[in-house]
């Protein structure tokens, strides 16, 4: 059965209006189509302040840091989601993300940090990853300022950016820093091998395919690709998952991610990690993107908001007694 007939209908049509690449040839013209969409998006929202601010990352660079705060005052601390932007480590940036970062601000009440980390071939591993964690130190050293719950703090990404969700979560256990509440890595890019069936099954032109995802993988890794991998930067490699936050992850039937995600669900769930999975029937890679006002698009998307909103919310306090 070829591709195109177990897309779900409904999702079709959405293909046809995606933009054929060859990378790493089409990087450039890529990354300026996307700059043109985020650009085109409608930003605006009474309910959302935007601001950007820079702070000096882990190697001195400036970092922009894309800040959505809920204007609806709050007398209680808030709490906050690291949200990492996809775009295979290649392309993309916080401004892309606008629309689904301010429904998570309002969803879920909470504010959302979005790092414009470093993009590979420039910049490969570990500058994007270490931005990221620079953008954790930064929200947990400027939580009382902020009005940010410390006890609860999330990340979250899609595709790339749920990759470096995931990784993060690692350096942060690792490296014994900030405590994460929750991770939401969506359809993450969690494997530089790309040795699994699906991966191998999912080559259409129009998609997110294995032709994209090897060049992507060569230019995040760098000379690194032909050596040993660390864990932080293609995290299928760690075996030991114990001690991370609950997770929700979720990956659509027709993903080239979706075995590598299938079997690291699995070894989460194996290390006592507390995990929700959803696998979506006749959906691609980033689907509800793609064709947002299809059914399906918007159970995703519905689906995932709501489980960050109850991941963060603020648990009540137990009742004390005098005896």
């Amino acid at each position: 059965m070829d591709f195109m007939s177990r897309v779900a209908p409904e999702l079709r049509a959405g293909l046809l209006g995606l933009e054929v690449i060859q990378l790493p040839e089409d990087l450039m013209r890529a990354r300026t189509n996307a700059d043109l969409n985020a650009s085109q998006v409608d930003q605006t929202s009474d309910a959302v302040q935007i601001v950007n601010e820079y702070i000096q990352g882990s190697d001195g660079d400036e970092l922009q840091l894309r800040i959505y705060t809920p204007v609806r005052e709050n007398t209680q601390e808030r709490p906050a989601l690291l949200w990492i932007h996809g775009g295979g480590m290649i392309l993309g940036s916080p401004e892309g993300d606008d629309p689904l970062c301010t429904d998570f601000a309002i969803r879920a009440d909470c504010i959302v940090v979005s790092p414009n980390y470093r993009l590979a071939p420039e910049h490969p591993y570990p500058a994007g990853l270490e931005d990221c964690y620079s953008t954790l130190q930064w929200m947990s050293e400027e939580a009382e300022a902020r009005g940010i719950d410390l006890k609860r703090i999330a990340v979250g990404g899609a595709s790339a950016g749920g990759g470096l969700a995931v990784a993060l979560t690692l350096l942060t256990r690792d490296r014994k820093g900030p405590e994460l509440c929750f991770q939401l890595p969506l359809y993450p890019m969690l494997d530089h091998r790309n040795g699994t069936s699906s991966s191998y099954e999912m080559t259409h032109p129009s998609i997110w395919n294995r032709a994209h995802n090897v060049a992507a993988w060569k230019m995040y890794l760098g000379h690194q690709f032909n050596i040993e991998v660390p864990v932080y930067a293609s995290p299928s490699l760690a075996t030991d998952l114990t001690g991370l936050p609950p997770a929700y992850i979720c990956v659509g039937e027709l993903d080239l991610f979706r075995d590598e995600i299938l079997e690291y669900v699995s070894r989460l769930s194996r290390a006592g990690v507390k995990v929700e999975f959803h696998l979506y029937p006749g959906c691609y890679h980033a689907s509800e993107h793609v064709a947002p006002e299809a059914e399906s698009s918007q159970l995703i998307r519905t689906e995932y908001i709501e489980r960050l909103a109850q991941a963060l919310k603020r648990e009540p306090e137990r009742a004390t007694s005098d005896f």
